[in-house]
């Protein structure tokens, strides 16, 4: 039995890239490898959303704005001269990558910074981001950030009285429903979410924030029964930086000498060039293929979908010193 996930159009876009690659490979043996010791791991279904380590209150509407302001800005959290990553310190603990920059937000919302205020957000300058987000270095692409939250806090105000929950709470609780699905509308409306690439003239869905603000409101609000996401079987894996690195280091990427020297010596791989977007299509290709050969290990009740799979190679790795692919770009 195929499972659903390949009939959607993020997977159906990258195909064409995996059939064509030139740079990067995936290891059909090496997944069946991984997949050998993997699938009898535990895997439990992660709770609690973007909170994590961090009260947000129980309030249904105040964890949508949360989560998709923070699915707005996870992205870019490796400085792209030095290498070196983005961290916080807080409540006793320094934090890194993504759960440094969420830090920094819980600190700021803590101390009454209106950050889920679209009103507030379009007119936020970089002084301010300056003094939210306050870290080892400083945060990567910070006048980037400052110009999508300004374009996102517009659409609020215009739309939606100025809060994510609204949109939300517009559409279909899905990925798909034709053109009314939460992922569907989502990237028309906030283009920030539009993450499509062009290789050798078809396009590519890649979606990774956008999916991975969707997976992280059902994992909040879905024990409560305020928000469940329809189609989760739909979704794949969450396409970054990190991701790559454990497939990498389970054989189960194959680059070239060329470009494994060029990720190892943190040279710049342009967006949208012939390498990234491999990079990101094969990231999507052998999750899936992963989760198929998990699965089939797996008694039916104890059966995952793509992001319980991704959300262990991502923890795992998340804050490793393996050198990862330098891409500059708002989508991951």
């Amino acid at each position: 039995m195929v499972a659903t996930y390949w009939d959607g159009a993020v997977l159906r876009s990258v195909l064409g890239v995996v059939e064509k690659s030139r740079h990067v490979k995936t290891s059909r043996e090496a997944v069946d490898r991984v997949a050998g010791w993997m699938a009898y791991e535990e895997f439990v279904f992660p709770r609690g959303g973007v909170a994590g380590e961090f009260g947000v209150g129980s309030n249904p509407d105040d964890i949508i704005d949360i989560t998709m302001l923070v699915a707005t800005l996870n992205f870019a959290f490796t400085d792209f001269d030095t290498g070196c990553k983005f961290k916080a310190d807080y409540q006793g603990r320094t934090w890194s990558d993504s759960l440094g920059m969420f830090a920094c937000l819980h600190q700021a919302l803590t101390n009454g910074v209106p950050l889920l205020d679209g009103e507030y957000l379009a007119s936020l300058t970089r002084s301010d981001l300056e003094g939210i987000f306050r870290g080892n270095i400083e945060m990567p692409m910070l006048d980037e950030r400052r110009q999508i939250l300004n374009q996102v806090g517009e659409v609020l105000i215009d739309r939606y009285e100025g809060r994510f929950h609204r949109f939300v709470r517009s559409c279909a609780p899905a990925m798909y429903a034709d053109g009314e699905g939460l992922m569907e509308r989502l990237i028309v409306e906030f283009p920030r979410f539009d993450d499509t690439s062009n290789y050798h003239g078809a396009d590519v869905h890649i979606h990774k924030l956008a999916q991975l603000g969707l997976w992280t409101l059902h994992m909040a609000l879905h024990d409560s029964g305020e928000w469940s996401l329809g189609d989760l079987s739909m979704m794949t894996a969450f396409a970054d930086y990190i991701v790559p690195v454990a497939l990498d280091v389970m054989d189960i990427f194959e680059y070239t000498p060329e470009l494994a020297s060029r990720i190892a010596e943190g040279d710049m791989i342009e967006r949208d060039s012939d390498e990234e977007i491999e990079i990101r299509a094969h990231t999507l290709y052998a999750t899936a293929l992963l989760t198929d050969a998990i699965n089939a290990l797996r008694p039916p009740d104890l059966r995952l979908v793509i992001p319980q799979v991704d959300f262990r190679l991502w923890s795992s790795y998340h804050a490793s010193f393996r050198p990862h692919h330098l891409t500059r770009t708002v989508m991951y």
